[in-house]
């Protein structure tokens, strides 16, 4: 199965929307199947690595970010059968996406600060640690939105370094310099020119020089005429080897950050753009990181100063590190997978072969805490009523199955005129993974257009917040508190 990844990189745009799509194309690739990126912009050196991956690379004429931009990735995405479109970059708006869900494809759309008019994607993801839902009120009654760092994408070369410990000198002297893959700026030389004030014992240092950075040479020659040891490193691939040497770093706000924060490496930050800024003041206030400022703003002397008195104090850099790799667990490319592959379900009717799975999913024992019966049932029982649900003309019994066509759960209808009762379970391997919600969306859109039911109701204990919050993803809406028996529940409605 393939994914279609449309993103770009150069010295004006960066290299992080590419990279943190390679982080998704690393776990396709190893779980689903095919990756391949689509570019309208030339970057020789981030190619050569998609290259070395076994990742195609597809270009675009550089009619970059146009109607026909999109009109020429849907294309792309048919003919090469592909089951998902992924788009990352600021200058792909809402009219890209309506171009590519017009298509007939589903889309992740990647983003950071809403700057979309409309979001018609099938998943919008922001992994910041400022995404907020209000930034995405205008959308589709279908998108769904992945918010927060549970959701960042971790390359897998960062991987394998869960679960390190990283230990703290008393003193630091080991300085990891990164400041983006293009630094058009050119901060990266104020920061060297900071570091030269300094006084440290055995301080040294590694500059990251992405290769869109076009100031190679004048570094270069800064890190020859230095007080102390720099080396550079030019299109590093294992930066978190990099992280794993350093004391600190100081790097620009961005993608870098949530490496740093899993890497549990203490750092400054400076912003090289606006969208930088609300990250790496929340970071500053979570004490995760310390915010220098806007790069015009903070003087070399000022970031000299911020680095000595980090330098120094151990017990800070420690916070740092435990609150980092609490914030980032590198679990955050499995999660979006998850999702991708939940739009992918599909439904089939339930069938008598169906029974003994059905019987065994209701007597799990959450699944039974959560119902309004919580007595075992006997399969006898359970044959009796699930033969007369599927000859019952007033029910309709789906199984939901995934891309492999495996069973992962239930939804049931109970129809009575123009209204039914909706019913469902998750099979335990499968559940927490966000098939709930997309069991929900695709069993309502079924019934709506195969029956003649326009009112669903849903009646779930009130402790159930789980299955509450699924609901609530999948457009229903919280109408009255009721009793069913001696249970107190929440009544949610969708209406056609």
């Amino acid at each position: 199965m393939k994914v279609i990844i449309r993103t770009d990189a150069s010295s004006q745009i960066g290299t992080g929307h590419l990279m943190r799509c390679l982080a998704l194309a690393h776990v396709w690739q190893g779980i689903v199947g095919e990756a391949i990126f689509v570019m309208a912009t030339d970057a020789a050196a981030l190619e050569a690595r998609l290259k070395s991956e076994n990742l195609k690379i597809f270009h675009l004429p550089m009619h970059l970010h146009s109607s026909e931009d999109a009109r020429e990735t849907s294309r792309l995405a048919q003919q090469l059968d592909a089951m998902w479109v992924v788009v990352d970059g600021y200058y792909f708006g809402s009219e890209y996406q309506q171009i590519i869900k017009n298509s007939g494809l589903n889309l992740l759309f990647i983003d950071d600060y809403g700057h979309a008019d409309h979001y018609y994607a099938d998943l919008v993801l922001n992994q910041n640690i400022s995404a907020d839902k209000d930034l995405y009120s205008k959308r589709e009654l279908y998108t769904q939105i992945l918010l927060g760092t549970d959701y960042v994408l971790l390359r897998r070369e960062f991987l394998q370094w869960q679960g390190w410990q990283r230990s703290h000198p008393l003193v630091a002297s080991k300085l990891l310099i990164t400041m983006g893959g293009a630094d058009p700026d050119n901060v990266t030389l104020k920061i060297i020119q900071a570091l030269n004030m300094l006084d440290i014992d055995a301080m040294e240092a590694v500059v990251v020089v992405g290769g869109s950075n076009p100031y190679y040479e004048q570094l270069l020659l800064a890190s020859q005429n230095s007080l102390f040891p720099i080396r550079l490193e030019k299109n590093v691939t294992n930066m978190p080897k990099l992280m794993a040497w350093a004391d600190v770093a100081i790097t620009a706000g961005g993608s870098t950050c949530w490496e740093l924060a899993f890497m549990g490496l203490p750092s400054l930050i400076v912003t090289l753009a606006e969208n930088q800024r609300a990250s790496a003041q929340k970071l500053d206030e979570m004490r995760v990181s310390i915010y220098l400022g806007w790069h015009e703003d903070v003087s070399a002397a000022e970031i000299g100063s911020a680095v000595a008195d980090l330098l120094i104090t151990a017990h800070t850099r420690v916070e740092m590190t435990r609150r980092g790799q609490e914030l980032v667990d590198g679990e955050g490319s499995k999660r979006v997978l998850r999702h991708l592959e939940a739009k992918l379900l599909k439904l089939r009717c339930a069938c008598p072969e169906d029974g003994r799975l059905l019987w065994e999913w209701s007597n799990d024992p959450d699944v039974r805490a959560v119902s309004f019966s919580i007595e075992t049932i006997p399969w006898e029982e359970h044959f009796q009523w699930f033969q007369s649900r599927l000859h019952s003309p007033n029910c309709i019994f789906y199984i939901g199955v995934n891309r492999n066509n495996v069973p992962i759960g239930q939804i049931r209808y109970d129809i009575e005129g123009y209204e039914a009762i909706i019913s469902i379970s998750i099979d335990r391997k499968f559940r927490y993974q966000g098939y709930g919600c997309n069991l929900i969306n695709l069993g309502c859109k079924n019934i709506f257009s195969d029956s003649n039911v326009n009112i669903i109701h849903a009646y779930i204990k009130s402790h159930n917040q789980v299955s509450i919050k699924a609901f609530y993803k999948a457009d229903f809406k919280n109408m009255e508190k009721t009793k069913l028996g001696k249970h107190e529940a929440v009544h949610l409605v969708r209406k056609k």
